[in-house]
């Protein structure tokens, strides 16, 4: 459905809006791990017994190499939860902003420059003089 240059407008402020309203937010996943400690004498090393875990992982990059924190507690996962929400949330806030950019650069006019204008812009011939050979 096409919509005008001023609704277009009025949508790209509406999402300007939102972004400026987002909470806390932080790119990254949670992720669940479980398995075997390095401790011999350790219950999960029992047969029949489950290993550690689950246990929650806010998984993260930062210039390019991967970081991993432990949630220790349900607040602490829950916190990071919301962050990575509101990071999404981010996301396609953004990709539609940048959709209705494009939109709006499309059906704005062009505009024709006043013939002064095109007079300045015009290049300056070079002042210096051909060396004679």
């Amino acid at each position: 459905m096409p919509y005008s240059l001023a609704e277009l407008e009025q949508h790209r402020n509406a999402l300007a809006r939102r972004i400026a309203e987002l909470g806390d937010l932080r790119a990254g996943s949670i992720s669940h791990t479980s398995g075997r400690c390095g401790k011999p004498n350790c219950r999960c090393h029992r047969p029949g017994q489950p290993g550690h875990g689950p246990n929650l992982r806010l998984t993260y990059k930062v210039d390019g190499k991967t970081l991993s924190e432990s949630l220790s507690t349900p607040a602490a996962a829950r916190k990071a939860e919301r962050e990575v929400a509101e990071f999404r949330n981010f996301q396609q806030l953004s990709r539609e902003f940048i959709e209705t950019n494009a939109k709006i650069c499309d059906l704005r006019p062009i505009e024709e420059e006043s013939e002064t204008e095109q007079k300045k812009k015009r290049p300056k011939r070079s002042v210096k003089r051909s060396r004679a050979k």
